[in-house]
């Protein structure tokens, strides 16, 4: 499918309905919105090249087929249509993106979905993502912090060959953002600050540590941060899965 093929293939799966209720679920971008679910959007990938795979164990679309359709991948993102964006994640070469289109999408994230699918499906896979993440969580822009912490919760489940000093080295950025009370950002944090405690017992028991240092701080954000990552951390499903 080419760039034309792929928008007109969006636009006849528009659903009003479903519009209105990602608005209820926060999800209010200034682009276009047609309301078309994830599982849609991965069945046109598998029309845009075949050879391409969903792999489910790590929340987005393998890469079997590399780099034919980055260009595809950039053409979507200018359209500003939201779920042609994810798509673009979705397609996008993780090798082929260069830390000046990360910075220009990243910039241009409206909606948390974005966010967190173009992270999880492309962005944590880029060679400079680790070193995004220390640059992204000093921006100011709610949804480029976001990036910072969603970057550190897919790195977590994803990169399985990262040392857990790499991860330790995010908690100072954990700590100084669970006092940020914009809504997406906190649960950003949280979620970061989760996904590392349940990597492994070892970081278990830091992130732990983190959070009780955190549930001292005198933030409602960072009270909530630290609350729900203990409740989970601590929780029996975790830890009978580490054990």
């Amino acid at each position: 499918m080419n760039y034309s093929e792929v928008i007109k293939k969006l636009e006849s799966l528009k659903n009003p309905k479903n519009v209105a209720g990602m608005a209820r679920f926060g999800i209010k971008p200034k682009t276009k919105v047609y309301g078309i679910p994830i599982p849609e959007l991965r069945k046109i990938v598998s029309m845009v090249s075949p050879s391409r795979i969903h792999d489910t164990a790590r929340g987005g679309i393998g890469t079997k087929s590399k780099g034919k359709n980055h260009e595809l991948a950039l053409k979507l993102w200018d359209s500003k249509i939201h779920e042609a964006r994810i798509l673009a994640g979705f397609i996008a070469d993780a090798e082929k993106m260069t830390e000046q289109q990360t910075e220009r999408w990243v910039k241009s994230f409206d909606s948390w979905d974005v966010c967190d699918q173009v992270c999880s499906a492309v962005l944590d896979k880029t060679k400079f993502a680790y070193k995004k993440v220390f640059e992204f969580s000093e921006r100011k822009e709610e949804f480029v912090k976001r990036t910072a912490f969603t970057l550190i919760a897919c790195l977590s489940v994803h990169d399985k060959k990262m040392k857990d000093e790499n991860f330790i080295k995010f908690f100072p950025l954990i700590k100084k953002a669970s006092t940020d009370e914009r809504n997406f950002v906190k649960k950003a944090v949280n979620w970061a600050l989760r996904q590392i405690g349940k990597r492994n017992k070892n970081l278990n028991n830091k992130a732990i540590k983190l959070a009780k240092e955190i549930q001292m701080i005198k933030y409602k954000s960072a009270k909530w941060v630290a609350n729900d990552a203990i409740r989970e951390l601590t929780g029996e499903k975790v830890k009978n899965r580490l054990n």
